[in-house]
């Protein structure tokens, strides 16, 4: 039934020709509208239609406050235009976190077991848009009933399948996913193609997260590869350009990616019979551009499942001609996934030979007018050089760096260097490159990057003399950059002697080269240049009157760090007696041999050198396993004999790294808590008044697979910890797997819990125990009081045993103490105590046992600016806790 008087609204809308009148139109209604739900006799089509006039003012972007009841009235309705009408309003109106959505659950559920159809549609739409935590886990049960349910028509099973893998990325920890997995996974043989393509996707998402228990899905993946492409059993409806269900065949072969290859004969006979086809396939000539897109959709996931299942097979070296084929084409598209299968298939020492096949081609899109492609390219030469191609690669990189563009010109310097440093077999040459690189690009270089060569320089001494010949060659160039004077500085500081009588190198050569660039340079460069000169001093007498000059320059200067260098370098060479100055002008020693930061850092600026989950996710991997950045230097395979720069030894924290890394994520939510050469362990967290929610990142940085992995938290009586994500015992080379625990503070949290983690890599191995940063701050919100209310509750609680007093081990700032305040989750209350250099802090800690717990506190600096800090709280445990953490906290910093 037509709805007139709703049309009449829209239509008067219409006619506005101003704003002003639609509002005073909009406002009319309203006002109609309002008066008419105050009527206890409005029959459902009446409400209908009130509430239709309010969506439709709604969607105009006019606020619509009220009306929401009748909505949520009209669900329950046995009419479909009513209930329809109810659905929506209450998917536009209301959102997940709404009260009223507790009063449509019950009427959500009747329509869920409903025998029409259409109820079941509208009741899954709601689910699916709307649905907070408290309404899935009421309805999960039922939307998955109707999955499995043999009765229940194939449209609606679709949209039940469709709205599980909603309520499952949204909620993944409420779902009993093990206990469904034998049925869900039957749903993917469903007879209709929409069930079976629904159910396959929620497999695949669940399968991501419960690898073990929806392993079975394996099987029922090759037979359905099997029953489209080498039967042909396919619907019509469901061929897409003469491809037979392409969404289909890739979310299977997707999911096929997760697993290992099957043990089993028979399938995997029958898996490669079917990539066989698959690759057949494609050498047919397109008909068009829908024909194209789809067949390559699947060829390129077969691609990623090919190399997985034999990386020695014929099929494999099929697609890598393929692939070189592909990557001449004119479509940027085609070129871009070309490029990030060639990236996959470097991966695997096995198929890098045949990539670099095509090394002059992946150069070539270097210059590609599309800037994904140029990510792509050098994503993938990154990928294929090795010793045999380095100086080619690193050539090619160096040229292009001069007109590359500036998003990328960083990440193009760090990868230069850690190319050229992994694969140098001439060291010669790796300063020739690396004094290039500054050069050319020395605003984007890092300190880590020339930090890196003078490490390498001065642990090789037969590179010294030769390093601080081409310094000198390099300073003498007009246009120089200044990281280039940094590197110089430091190098003829420190091996200038040794090139002093080669021509062209004299002392006053290289302190006229150093010193022509010195006012063009930063303070903190001129301050490392005067500790050069105060060294040529030292080995360098004759220099001794041109750099007295200098001292005496810059004895009076502004800047306090040049003013005080200056000073006291010209006081050390004034002396009499030059031992002194020999003593501080040593050589310094060979740096310790320790992991190169050029990777991580290259890691943590979010590079596009990462793998796919297709290759990242290992088959046996842990639970939770998500794609992570990934180094895929081909030091996987063998490397010809050569220097070993980066040092990628076995390397584990210090205790003291360790306790700093703890104290820190005391303030912060997320952080690194542990690192070494094999595992990062990284942690991010949420706490709400006494209860906690961790997760724990494991990320495996070594190239074998972390086996025998297994962790476990230990807690005092102060805390309840219970796992809501179990963890598998393996985890694949540059993959990650998330552990999240549950924690809920009983009593007064003073230690910490302990994580415990061990695991075997390769012939290396881990037993590590760390504490975890869920100590009372973390349970502790910050409270506002007035100064009359804060010295009010001050006196109400009095002296010991609730007031306690604790003194800093050394000085502390007013600044640094103000920030330990802070950390501990306090509110810092200004202008609270009358003396301006103390500090006031109010917060509120949260226990099951002791409830809300109240804690002042006040700290005074005292001459020698010795901090005392004053606690009182309405518990003296809390008090002396809160006592221990400002003391340990403030002594971290001291």
């Amino acid at each position: 039934m037509a709805m007139r008087g709703l049309n009449v609204f829209i239509a008067d809308l219409r006619n506005c020709r101003a704003r002003e009148l639609e509002e005073k139109r909009i406002q009319k209604e309203l006002a109609n509208i309002r008066s008419k739900f105050r009527d206890a006799g409005l029959n459902g089509y009446q409400k209908k239609k009130y509430v239709a006039k309010l969506l439709y003012m709604y969607i105009l972007g006019w606020q619509v406050d009220f009306g929401h009841l009748e909505a949520v009235n009209l669900i329950a309705s046995n009419k479909y235009s009513e209930k329809q009408i109810g659905y929506l309003a209450v998917t536009l109106l209301l959102t997940e976190n709404s009260d009223l959505l507790r009063l449509v659950v019950n009427s959500i559920r009747k329509d869920l077991e409903d025998n029409n159809e259409i109820s079941n549609c509208l009741a899954l739409h709601a689910i699916a848009n709307i649905a907070g935590r408290d309404m899935a886990e009421s309805l999960s049960n039922d939307v998955q009933r109707i999955l499995v349910s043999p009765a229940s028509n194939a449209f609606v099973k679709k949209k039940a399948a469709l709205c599980l893998l909603r309520l499952f990325r949204k909620f993944p920890d409420i779902f009993p996913a093990t206990e469904w997995a034998q049925k869900i996974v039957a749903r993917m043989e469903d007879p209709d193609m929409g069930v079976a393509l629904s159910s396959t996707n929620l497999v695949l998402a669940l399968a991501e997260v419960y690898p073990d228990a929806y392993s079975g899905s394996i099987s029922r993946a090759i037979r359905c590869l099997h029953k489209i492409l080498i039967e042909r059993d396919c619907p019509l409806d469901y061929v897409y350009y003469k491809v037979p269900n392409p969404w289909l065949q890739v979310v299977l072969l997707k999911l096929l990616q997760l697993y290992p290859p099957p043990e089993e004969l028979g399938l995997r006979d029958r898996l490669n019979t079917i990539l066989r086809a698959i690759v057949d396939t494609s050498q047919d000539i397109p008909k068009n551009v829908q024909h194209n897109n789809a067949q390559n959709a699947v060829l390129f996931e077969a691609m990623n499942l090919a190399i997985r299942v034999d990386p020695y097979s014929n099929i494999v070296v099929q697609c890598a001609s393929l692939l070189g084929r592909f990557i001449l084409s004119k479509e940027t598209n085609m070129r871009y996934l070309t490029l990030e299968a060639m990236a996959h298939f470097a991966a695997y020492p096995e198929s890098l030979d045949v990539m670099k096949r095509h090394q002059e081609i992946i150069i070539r899109s270097l210059r590609d007018k599309d800037i994904s492609v140029r990510r792509r390219a050098l994503d993938l030469l990154f990928s294929i050089c090795d010793s045999s191609n380095a100086r080619t690669v690193v050539g090619e990189l160096l040229q292009y760096l001069t007109v590359s563009d500036f998003a990328i010109r960083e990440e193009m310097v760090i990868k230069i260097a850690i190319l050229t440093e992994k694969f140098a077999t001439d060291l010669s040459w790796y300063v020739d490159v690396i004094l290039q690189l500054i050069s050319i690009a020395g605003d984007h270089v890092s300190d880590e990057v020339w930090n890196r060569v003078i490490m390498v320089v001065s642990d090789n001494e037969s590179l010294q003399q030769y390093a601080a010949k081409t310094v000198v060659s390099t300073l003498q160039s007009p246009t120089c950059h200044e990281t280039v004077v940094k590197v110089g500085g430091y190098i003829l500081g420190e091996y200038g002697h040794l090139i002093a009588d080669q021509l062209g190198c004299a002392p006053i050569a290289q302190f006229n080269s150093l010193h022509s660039k010195f006012k063009m340079c930063a303070a903190p460069t001129r301050a490392m240049l005067l500790s050069t000169y105060l060294k040529f001093v030292n080995v360098f007498p004759e220099l001794k009157d041109e750099i007295v000059a200098v001292f005496r320059q810059y004895q009076y200067v502004l800047d306090v760090e040049l003013q005080q260098r200056a000073f006291e370098y010209l006081q050390l060479v004034s002396m009499s007696d030059e031992s002194l100055l020999q003593k501080v002008c040593e050589e310094m020693p060979p740096w310790p041999q320790r992991e190169s930061g050029l990777l991580s850092i290259l890691q943590s600026k979010g590079s596009p050198t990462k793998v796919d989950r297709a290759i990242t996710f290992s088959p046996a991997s842990a639970t939770n396993s998500t794609k992570v950045d990934r180094r895929r230097m081909s030091n996987a395979k063998s490397v010809a004999d050569g220097p070993n720069l980066l040092e990628l030894d076995d390397v584990t924290m210090s205790e003291d790294q360790i306790k700093q890394n703890y104290l820190r994520l005391i303030s912060e939510a997320n952080g690194i808590l542990y690192e070494d050469s094999l595992i990062q362990v990284g942690m991010k967290s949420e706490y709400q008044n006494q209860l906690g929610r961790i997760a724990i990142f494991y990320g495996n940085k070594s190239m074998a697979t972390i086996t025998d992995f297994s962790s476990d938290i230990a807690s005092s009586g102060a805390f309840k910890v219970n796992v809501a994500h179990k963890i598998a015992s393996s985890i694949s080379p540059s993959a990650q797997v998330i552990q999240i625990f549950n924690i809920e503070a009983y009593s007064v949290p003073s230690e910490p819990p302990t994580l415990t983690f061990s695991f075997q890599a390769g012939s290396l191995s881990r037993d590590i125990q760390l504490r975890l940063p869920a100590v009372l701050p973390k349970f502790t919100a910050p409270v506002e009081l007035s100064s009359v209310e804060f010295f009010s509750r001050w006196r109400q609680l009095g002296g010991p045993p609730r007031e306690v007093q604790v003194l800093s081990d050394g000085a502390a700032s007013a600044e640094r103490v103000r920030q330990c305040i802070t950390s501990l989750r306090l509110s810092l209350l200004e202008g609270i105590d009358p003396t301006p250099t103390n500090s006031v802090g109010a917060g509120i800690l949260s226990t099951v046992e002791l409830g809300k717990v109240g804690i002042l506190m006040r700290v005074e600096l005292l001459e020698g600016s010795q901090a005392r800090a004053t606690i009182k709280s309405t518990n003296e445990a809390v008090s002396t806790a809160v006592g221990t953490f400002w003391k340990e906290l403030l002594a971290s910093a001291l």
